[in-house]
């Protein structure tokens, strides 16, 4: 499926990223791009969106591999379907494959920890809106935040993905209806066209007797005297 070349794409800048990063920041600098609208800013996020966490250790790098297989499978169920559909989902894939390198290997890579605990390179700081978020709020309620939190390439991946999943939905569908429909009208041709050969080969004669002796009792009918012939033979005055 060719459009897994897109999932390759924002696997291998989203990991080219996250390397400068590591390599050229140390944690927790912030480099100012756009004012404070816009600055790169280097964290790790232990945790889903929003840093939220849940469980032991590695429960949240399980689970993204868990949702990233239902990814996949579904991805083969709609091989070449409508094409910008199946875009969307690969940015989606991309995405979360870039993010599950991070919490799977980067603990063993970086030394701080073992399989399944690493953390997610974060970078990307769009600062829209920031404040505490009212305690009524389930999750994350009491807690001061930023709208939007600080993410990475394969963040932005997904987002877009999602987007693109809701926007080229309805097309899909259509078309998905469109190809079910052809194929049950040419499973049907074929079986109303064998319909017609067996009526027309098979049907029967007119009068309820069977071609064969049909035609014996033409014949027997030709070679049967008339009755007009024999009076007027037997007649005296003929």
């Amino acid at each position: 499926m060719r459009v897994l070349w897109i999932s390759l794409a924002v696997i291998g800048l989203d990991q080219a990223t996250k390397w400068l990063v590591l390599e050229l920041m140390y944690r927790h600098q912030s480099i100012p791009l756009i004012g404070d609208w816009l600055r790169f800013t280097f964290t790790e996020n232990p945790g889903m969106a929003f840093g939220i966490q849940f469980g032991p250790p590695g429960t949240v790098a399980l689970l993204a591999v868990l949702a990233t297989g239902l990814v996949i499978y579904y991805i083969v169920q709609v091989r070449d379907l409508y094409l910008p559909y199946r875009a969307s989902l690969a940015f989606i894939l991309g995405g979360a494959i870039g993010n599950i390198i991070d919490r799977v290997f980067y603990g063993v890579w970086l030394g701080y920890g073992g399989l399944f605990e690493g953390r997610v390179v974060d970078f990307i700081h769009v600062s829209l809106w920031q404040g505490f978020v009212h305690p009524s709020v389930p999750l994350i309620g009491g807690s001061y935040m930023e709208l939007f939190p600080i993410w990475n390439v394969a963040d932005m991946a997904i987002v877009l993905g999602v987007v693109g999943v809701l926007f080229f939905h309805n097309a899909f569908y259509e078309e998905m209806l469109a190809r079910e429909q052809q194929g049950e009208n040419a499973v049907e041709q074929p079986t109303h066209e064998g319909e017609a050969h067996s009526s027309s080969t098979e049907r029967p004669a007119s009068n309820g007797v069977p071609p064969a002796h049909s035609a014996d009792a033409n014949a027997a009918t030709r070679n049967e005297p008339q009755r007009g012939d024999t009076s007027a033979s037997s007649s005296p005055g003929a």
